[in-house]
């Protein structure tokens, strides 16, 4: 059970327990008041005593408030998410924590995910989460590079786009962080309809990934990684619905080196583009 859906329960609990209290404690809260003042003259101490709410009703009033705040922030505004494999280095580091912007690409329900608000779709380039096609309960985040209708072909570290090769300059050696392959890894800018990004390949390694050729269907996206190399994205498992979008990566708002138990300063703040 994902955090929206225990969220969405957790909402529905404390309400159903305040509502309850409303239409059928509070009222025998006040009979039994009235039935005591009738019968003498009582101290304050005394009517609190007989008005106050149970501790669960307390409780359930007290979070309902905070929990429909956060719940609308994440299912509408912005949600956190944690960057947990190095398969988008140079953008994205392991150990970054990063703001998505949920309302990029239309306004979901919470839990049922239907769209009740369009209000954009991603544009090649966007760096956007997603459910995992195949663990919908996983959230995956990879580059978009193939629009509905296009035809992908990646060989020789290259990636063509309907026919035209994107391209490529490279910037020299990539040496930050380990990369999950063996040493050396290049690093290269890539143009996408006129947005550049960072990309890492190790020219010298070949693998399942080096290669194919894809049509992108209606209603779906094509997705790679920025570390091109070392990637599970559409080349291995397909396309991503429409439907899967969570939303679009906008900010590293924090960053923690795993290797050197320390925060990376430097990431804090950074656009992800």
């Amino acid at each position: 059970m994902d955090f929206e859906t225990l969220m969405v329960l957790a909402l529905a609990l404390c309400g159903l327990v305040w509502l309850l209290d409303a239409r059928l404690g509070a009222p025998r809260r006040r009979e039994a008041l009235a039935r005591a003042e009738a019968q003498g003259t009582l101290d304050e101490e005394a009517r609190r005593r007989l008005l106050r709410e149970p501790v669960l009703v307390e409780y359930a009033r007290s979070f309902f408030p905070v929990i429909l705040v956060v719940l609308l922030l994440r299912s509408f505004l912005v949600e956190p998410f944690r960057i947990p494999s190095g398969s988008m280095i140079p953008t994205l580091w392991v150990g970054d924590f990063i703001l998505v912007n949920k309302f990029a690409y239309g306004i979901r329900l919470p839990v049922l995910r239907t769209k009740v608000l369009d209000l954009g779709e991603p544009e090649r380039g966007d760096v956007v989460v997603f459910r995992y096609p195949e663990d919908p309960s996983t959230d995956y985040i990879k580059r978009v590079v193939g629009l509905p209708g296009d035809h992908i072909v990646y060989r020789d570290k290259t990636l063509y786009i309907n026919g035209r090769p994107a391209p490529q300059r490279v910037l020299g050696p990539y040496l930050e962080v380990p990369t999950g392959l063996q040493l050396p890894a290049q690093l290269r800018e890539e143009r996408l309809d006129g947005r550049s990004h960072r990309i890492v390949v190790h020219p010298g390694f070949r693998g399942r990934l080096d290669r194919g050729e894809w049509w992108v269907p209606e209603g779906s996206y094509f997705v790679m990684g920025d570390n091109r190399d070392n990637s599970n994205d559409s080349r291995a498992w397909g396309f991503v619905p429409e439907s899967y979008l969570v939303g679009k990566a906008v900010l590293v708002w924090m960053s923690w080196d795993g290797r050197q138990d320390r925060i990376n300063w430097s990431r804090i703040g950074t656009g992800i583009r």
